[in-house]
């Protein structure tokens, strides 16, 4: 290739999507019969406190729209006396599964654009969480890769995937990058609370890649970055306090904040007009009609959720294909969600179609990107 060559436009793209699926998957209907055992367990042990309530597929679905997620460790997470994934140790000089699985979604991604790892010039690993602290994830996708430059990681929880967009973007306007890989590893099975009736059934595991570019390297079908907004405001309602400094009060390790909890309704009230309302404002500043975009891939967290926001942005109740939905069979990816709805309910869109990637969730964050086909 003859990049080099090129007069860089400054104008960023998105090139390709690649997707890493697990592929064991948990069906309601296997985690109810799980989480059920062990409430059984639970109320038998402990007489004399309030039972615990069973969880059934009617709630999860009803409160949700999930009825199935992916994950990397099925057995142990089904198992009533560990409920959570088990992952082995791997040793230093091993890649680590994080990592490994972010390599396979970039694979994808750098295929679909016809691109070799030697031509990018930097790895962004956005995700909800990290697998550890340093070394960075992203430079060890990028070693694992063979990509000079530079890699970092960074974390804004559901909404990582579109802020790394954006940065990745501002990269190819500044001039900085020609082309750079946002990889959202997501191994949510990790951070959930599965014993917890409220929440038990929100996640799933993947991992997705995003190539930004700028247009003049970019393959004859790409997608024209028209515009990207985030914002930020802060809200304890969705929390997760694990972290170094827990073992500086040993008394509160492996409590129930060291992993997942939220307020839902809370998040549901506030979160939906400020996303719909942003989206809109948004719309307008790039001289774009909400009512006109072809499509909505939308933060995949609560059918009820992108229903009302889709609603709100559109101006009439949207329909699969304008506002698809990939939560029924992944459950929530967190940062991963818009993507993958964006990789599988992308290609049918015809040149000039203009759509929108958006995330929202914990901080609160949110993040918009508006698209417009291209070829």
């Amino acid at each position: 290739m003859q990049e080099t060559q090129v007069a860089l436009t400054g104008r960023p793209v998105i090139s390709a999507t690649g997707l890493f699926t697990p592929p064991e998957s948990i069906t309601n209907a296997e985690l109810v019969a799980s989480f059920n055992a062990y409430v059984d367990r639970h109320n038998a042990a402990h007489p004399d406190a309030e039972p615990l309530a069973y969880s059934s597929v009617e709630f999860i679905e009803k409160a949700s729209g999930i009825k199935a997620r992916h994950v990397m460790s099925k057995a142990a997470i089904l198992d009533p006396d560990i409920m959570c994934p088990r992952l082995p140790e791997r040793a230093n000089d091993e890649i680590s599964v994080m990592a490994e699985i972010g390599v396979i979604a970039a694979r994808q991604a750098l295929e679909r654009a016809g691109r070799r790892p030697e031509d990018v010039d930097a790895v962004l690993c956005a995700a909800s969480n990290m697998q550890r602290a340093y070394p960075a994830m992203a430079i060890e996708i990028q070693e694992a890769l063979g990509i000079e430059g530079f890699g970092f990681d960074m974390n804004v929880a559901c909404s990582s995937a579109t802020f790394g967009i954006q940065t990745a973007a501002d990269y190819v306007r500044a001039g900085n990058a020609r082309s750079v890989l946002v990889v959202s590893p997501e191994i949510t099975s990790g951070h959930l609370n599965w014993r917890d009736r409220d929440s038990h059934f929100i996640f799933g595991d993947v991992a997705t890649a995003v190539l930004v570019e700028d247009a003049a390297i970019a393959p004859a079908q790409h997608w024209e970055i028209l515009g990207t907004k985030l914002k930020t405001v802060f809200s304890n309602n969705i929390r997760n306090n694990f972290g170094f400094l827990n073992r500086a009060h040993p008394e509160s390790t492996g409590s129930a904040d060291k992993l997942f909890v939220q307020e839902g309704r809370k998040v549901f009230k506030e979160v939906v007009p400020m996303v719909a309302q942003m989206i809109v404002d948004e719309a307008a500043r790039l001289g774009l009609d909400p009512a006109g975009l072809r499509r909505l891939w939308l933060h995949q967290a609560n059918a009820g959720m992108n229903r009302l926001i889709a609603q709100k942005v559109l101006g009439h109740e949207a329909s699969e294909d304008e506002s698809p939905t990939v939560l029924d069979t992944y459950g929530n990816t967190s940062s991963a969600g818009s993507i993958i709805a964006f990789h599988q309910h992308s290609d049918d869109l015809a040149a000039g179609d203009a759509g929108l990637i958006c995330s929202f969730g914990a901080g609160y964050s949110a993040g918009t990107v508006f698209v417009r086909k291209v070829a």
